[in-house]
């Protein structure tokens, strides 16, 4: 029931317009106007007094309110000066309810208010509250609550001990191991992939450069690559250009690397215009090139070469590689002992000097 007749009055808590002003008007000239106390201006915040931008509650208490009673309200969004603000518009709230006997209507102590403030200090007469009421009847009257001043005072400045400071800066703390922490790990982490990269960089120059200086020799490369390709497996039709390229491709490299011949992008005559004047035996220098002939000829040509002389192409290209790489070491070897001879000859051709000089000195 308390919420029904709660409802009810809320429908009349109208804001006042000047259609509402002007039946107010004339319902005050019908029933007249009821002079009230109960007005009340109580701060939200307890104090001795009221400060500036203080808000407070400006309202009216009613008791005696039967069920069925529509209010209205006057509209105070504006504010009622320059100096007083509504911070929030009316609240009505019910204090105490009584059931009324055998049907009658039950009886309501009501509280409406609202919440002002002022940022200006001095003293402030508040309107008068005037409320228009309309019982169950219908009959409408008005009821008006006394005013109330508002006092607004400020804090005193003591002008004898009163000094002006400047501006204070931002107080800052000292910082705690936890707040450097996340900034301390991400540096090690950090200091660790660097070291980790350079470590790798370092490894990967030193494998290259130890790659570069243990560099197997020309002739072991060659050899190895043809011991690979021993045997009667390549020698199918269907398999011979894959046999052909792979014994001269490790020719053509062993030619790069002993005679400084770019083999590898020249044709076989080219190669060998190449190697004609190279200290090469001459059987040795027909059987390598029949041996580049035949191979244009399988991978070409699609000529598909015999047994033997599938055969033939492996030990060929060894004797070959074989040959050549003995031929250089017994250069290197024969080139000391020129050295040294030449040495013996020279020291022998000093001493005979010096002895033809002794003998007409006497």
């Amino acid at each position: 029931m308390r919420k029904l007749i709660f409802l009810t009055a809320a429908l009349f808590c109208l804001p006042f317009s000047v259609a509402h002003a002007q039946e107010a008007a004339a319902e005050r000239a019908r029933s007249g106007v009821i002079e009230l106390g109960g007005s009340f201006l109580t701060p939200l915040q307890e104090r001795d007094s009221v400060l500036i931008a203080d808000q407070l509650r400006y309202g009216f208490r009613l008791d005696g309110v039967k069920e069925g009673t529509g209010f209205a309200f006057p509209d105070y969004s504006k504010g009622f000066r320059d100096s007083v603000e509504v911070v929030s518009s009316w609240m009505l709230d019910t204090l105490d309810f009584k059931k009324g006997r055998k049907g009658a209507p039950g009886v309501f102590t009501l509280e409406g208010s609202v919440v002002i403030t002022s940022f200006d200090e001095g003293k402030y007469m508040l309107p008068p509250i005037s409320v228009l009421r309309r019982d169950g009847a219908g009959a409408v009257d008005t009821l008006v609550f006394n005013p109330q001043v508002l006092e607004v005072k400020t804090i005193p400045v003591d002008t004898a001990v009163f000094e002006l400071h400047d501006i204070k800066g931002q107080i800052r703390y000292p910082l705690t191991f936890n707040e450097i922490l996340p900034y301390l790990g991400g540096a090690i982490v950090l200091c660790a992939l660097i070291a980790l990269a350079v470590y790798l960089i370092l490894k990967r120059r030193k494998n290259g450069l130890s790659g570069l200086l243990h560099k197997e020799p020309a002739h072991i490369v060659a050899l190895r690559k043809l011991d690979h390709l021993r045997g009667n497996k390549y020698w199918a039709a269907d398999k011979q250009k894959l046999f052909y390229s792979g014994v001269t491709d490790a020719l053509r490299e062993y030619i790069v690397s002993r005679y400084g011949v770019s083999a590898m992008e020249m044709t076989t005559k080219e190669i060998f215009d190449g190697l004609s004047g190279k200290d090469i035996p001459a059987d040795l220098y027909d059987e390598a090139r029949s041996l580049f002939e035949r191979a244009d000829f399988v991978k070409f040509a699609k000529y598909v070469a015999t047994d033997e002389e599938n055969a033939s192409a492996v030990p060929v290209a060894v004797r070959f590689v074989t040959q050549t790489y003995q031929t250089e070491i017994d250069a290197e070897g024969n080139a000391p002992q020129q050295d040294a001879s030449e040495d013996v000859q020279g020291e022998s051709g000093a001493s005979d000097s010096v002895k033809q000089q002794k003998i007409q000195n006497k």
